[in-house]
Parts: C-alpha cells; sequence; structure tokens
C-alpha cells in the first residue's frame, strides 16, 4: 500500500513507527476507511506475545489433529516424529 507525504509527515509528528503501522494494518478491525487496533485488542495481542514467547523458549511446539479431535502435543524438535 503506498503511503502518501502527509502520511509519512502524520506518523514522524505522532512518533508513529512503521512497524506500529504494520501490525495496525495486520491486526486491526476494518471500520469503513479506517483500520482499528483499539487498545483492548492490542492487550489480548500482547498476552498472545507472552504465550508465544513461552513457546520459542521450547523451540517450538506440535499439536496433532485429526478433524476436531486433539490427539497428542509435543515440543519441536525439527524433524518428523
Amino acid at each position: 500500500m503506498n503511503k502518501t507525504a502527509h502520511f509519512q509527515q502524520r506518523m514522524g509528528q505522532r512518533g508513529i513507527s512503521r512497524d506500529m503501522v504494520d501490525l495496525v494494518m495486520g491486526y486491526g478491525k476494518a471500520e469503513g476507511d479506517r483500520i482499528v487496533l483499539s487498545r483492548k485488542d492490542s492487550a489480548q495481542l500482547l498476552a498472545a506475545a507472552r504465550t508465544l514467547s513461552k513457546i520459542v523458549d521450547k523451540g517450538g511446539l506440535v499439536v496433532v489433529a485429526n478433524g476436531e479431535a486433539q490427539i497428542t502435543t509435543y515440543n519441536y524438535t525439527g524433524r518428523k516424529h
């Protein structure tokens, strides 16, 4: 998506980074011509980030499923079991 000069100027004036804009574009909710990432939605993403951090510490995570049934789960080791 193209960023206008006005957009880039406002980003600078308001201390908004490209990474922040990318998060809003990726996780925000469309409301007409706006995309909004609210404080509540941001807090939920932050909680998910803490969970992701735990998964990273484990080296990844695998869930084996068949249809709606979750069969087993284990730490990812980089190879197939």
